[in-house]
């Protein structure tokens, strides 16, 4: 439909009431006039054959034990109690292992529905990070950096690849933490703003009640009031594309947030699943239901081509508590063995790279506070356990261990930019050769570091 709206005698103040109204949408794709372009998100050439297009990452915040899950720890078992390497005693794992799948991969008792998808899983014992503290381990991971805000992982792999739907948000997150490193986390920095993550909901709050800001007007406007007010921020674009060729992008970017509001509502309904899908995925009321809600809404998003979803679970920094690792365990076990198993079926597996880790791990001894032994466990990113599946992985291995009590690794490193480096290669990205000229020099996710784990390829 054609406008004939004047731009020639609208007043400052008429201009803003109209768009009010409607301009909602852009704040949901984070696009920003001044560096945006719609064309930024069209699908990229990777540097070389890719074996992944896609990445589920599922962060696991607060640093979840490995002693507890992945990592089997015969001799801590059998020296539980003796004094350890620091303040505390040595503690022994609270649960039993057992080896599963063909390729017997040790797994703890905690973790039973993905215990049956051990095979899929490329387990990582050797983890390092460069830091025990949440402030820089947590932006570290999502970032590659603390010192100053760098654009996020998703931001990077956006950046590189672009989306594969173009009626869709390339990057999602979902229940991102507010703290440490907040929004940084899944930003865009210095990268244009189209490549930031679009948020839904907040660490603590229930996935039934998020819902994404301006998906819909706020303001009260009927359809047509709204589409008028689109169509003059058009005209007086297009009157400014003389001037600057960046105005392009804010163009095209309106365009695709109004193609968004319908697209997203759509992905996002989980009331188009199975009663089986549902039940599979753990969402019953119980407490899996809410985890589950999010790793079926990163299936969906990630069947309908976003390129990049991130899902959080909040909970596992258990310096006491610690006997509770398992009832913590089950939100997330079954969801996650069945998003592994609902993309394989769906021949989706193959193609996406999952990613479960914290920010770092757990010591083998027991944590003081206050000079006093509680059950619980300090922070070690000396040694840790994260894991892999699908996207080129070699599925049933288990690659890289800590010395025998699991204080530090001592075979099959993979340092977190090693982590960084080895995804974007199998996402067909050479790790040194995407990078973004900020300021007069060249930046990259790994800065001058990381190797690429190639014993962990298929």
């Amino acid at each position: 439909m054609k406008h004939e709206t004047s731009v020639t005698h609208v007043s400052r103040r008429q201009w803003l009431k109209a768009a009010a109204g409607g301009l909602g949408g852009l704040a949901l794709t984070g696009f920003s006039p001044q560096v945006s372009a719609a064309g930024l998100l069209s699908p990229k050439i990777a540097h070389f054959t890719p074996k992944a297009k896609r990445v589920i990452f599922l962060f696991i915040n607060g640093g979840p034990s490995q002693f507890e899950s992945f990592d089997y720890k015969p001799e801590l078992k059998a020296n539980g109690g003796k004094k350890g390497a620091n303040k505390g005693k040595l503690l022994a794992p609270l649960y039993e292992f057992a080896q599963h799948g063909e390729s017997g991969m040790w797994i703890s008792e905690a973790f039973p529905h993905l215990a049956q998808q051990a095979d899929q899983i490329c387990m990582l014992n050797g983890m390092t990070g460069p830091s025990r503290a949440h402030p820089i381990a947590i932006p570290m991971l999502h970032t590659g950096e603390f010192k100053f805000q760098r654009p996020s992982f998703g931001a990077w792999v956006l950046y590189g690849l672009g989306t594969e739907n173009q009626n869709l948000p390339g990057f999602f997150t979902i229940k991102p933490t507010r703290t440490f490193g907040g929004p940084a986390n899944y930003g865009s920095a210095f990268l244009p703003s189209t490549f930031q993550a679009t948020r839904l909901g907040w660490d603590g709050q229930s996935i039934k009640t998020a819902a994404i800001s301006n998906l819909k007007s706020n303001h009260g406007l009927a359809a047509d009031p709204e589409q008028t007010a689109l169509a003059l921020a058009q005209q007086m674009n297009q009157r400014l594309l003389g001037q600057t060729a960046d105005v392009r992008g804010v163009i095209d970017s309106l365009n695709l947030s109004e193609q968004m509001r319908d697209a997203v509502p759509t992905v996002m309904d989980l009331s188009r699943e199975s009663k089986a899908t549902l039940e599979m995925y753990g969402i019953n009321g119980g407490p899996s239901d809410d985890f589950g809600r999010q790793c079926l809404l990163a299936r969906r998003l990630s069947e309908s081509g976003v390129r990049f979803v991130e899902v959080s679970s909040s909970g596992w920094d258990h310096h006491n508590g610690l006997d509770k690792f398992k009832s913590k365990a089950e939100t997330i076990d079954k969801p996650i063995a069945a998003l592994l198993a609902d993309l394989k079926q769906r021949g989706l597996l193959d193609e996406t790279l999952v990613l479960w880790s914290g920010e770092f791990g757990r010591q083998p001894e027991t944590q003081v506070l206050s000079g006093k032994e509680t059950l619980g466990r300090d922070h070690n990113a000396s040694g840790y356990t994260a894991w892999l599946a699908g996207g080129g992985t070699k599925g049933g291995l288990t690659h890289g261990a800590t010395d025998d009590l699991g204080y530090k690794t001592v075979a099959g490193e993979v340092h977190l930019h090693d982590l960084h480096a080895t995804m974007l290669h199998l996402l067909g990205l050479d790790h040194k050769k995407l990078v973004y000229r900020f300021g007069g020099r060249d930046f990259r996710l790994t800065n001058i570091y990381g190797n690429i784990a190639h014993d962990i390829i298929a």
